[in-house]
């Protein structure tokens, strides 16, 4: 259940096997159902997710009720409305499962306990922000200067598991762009590749 976290930490920061042991003590486990939410936007969002298994995605809801993703999170990845989580105010966010999904939970309270327990574990958090500043720097900058077909083309280099596993439409609203273009862009693709 928690070698994919583990896993993970040690990717980016020495951790000693008594403290996987004592970052286990902080999460709970809780599984998810296809199409299952694990927020809804105005809760409160009152824990942080990592995705041992599985696929979720977060997005809001425009007036009309047209949904916009934010971000997909595979196995490896973390997800939460941080807003929310750290600010403890109402989410803005959804996030539900594409896939029956396994996450493991921190709480607020024992996050900041684990940081404090655990300081290798506040270095581990601050690698992850740092590089999730610098992937939302690059998705603005793609988001206004790409064409269509570089948007998808650039996702499907550097995520082609997202291609795999993300049904297309979702993949549109994730970019931006109208289902019909990514359909035609991915037509495209195909007869230049074959």
């Amino acid at each position: 259940m928690f070698e994919v976290l583990l896993s993970h930490i040690e990717n980016k920061v020495d951790i000693t096997d008594e403290q996987k042991k004592q970052v286990q003590s902080f999460f709970t486990l809780k599984k998810l159902r296809k199409k299952q939410y694990l927020l809804q936007e105005g809760d409160l969002c009152k824990s942080l997710s990592f995705v041992s298994k599985g696929l979720l995605k977060s997005y809001f809801l425009d007036e009309k009720g047209n949904e916009h993703i934010n971000m997909f999170a595979f196995e490896g990845w973390w997800i939460s409305d941080f807003n929310s989580f750290i600010n403890q105010d109402q989410s803005v966010l959804n996030i539900d499962a594409l896939e029956d999904t396994e996450v493991l939970m921190i709480t607020l309270e024992n996050y900041e306990k684990m940081m404090l327990e655990i300081p290798v574990m506040d270095r581990y958090f601050r690698i992850l922000y740092q590089n999730s500043l610098v992937t939302k720097d690059y998705r603005l900058i793609v988001s206004n200067s790409y064409t269509a077909e570089e948007k998808y083309l650039q996702l499907a280099r550097k995520n082609p598991e997202m291609i795999k596993r993300v049904p297309h439409n979702l993949i549109a609203s994730y970019l931006g762009l109208a289902p019909e273009t990514v359909s035609r862009i991915r037509k495209k693709n195909l007869l230049n590749n074959t």
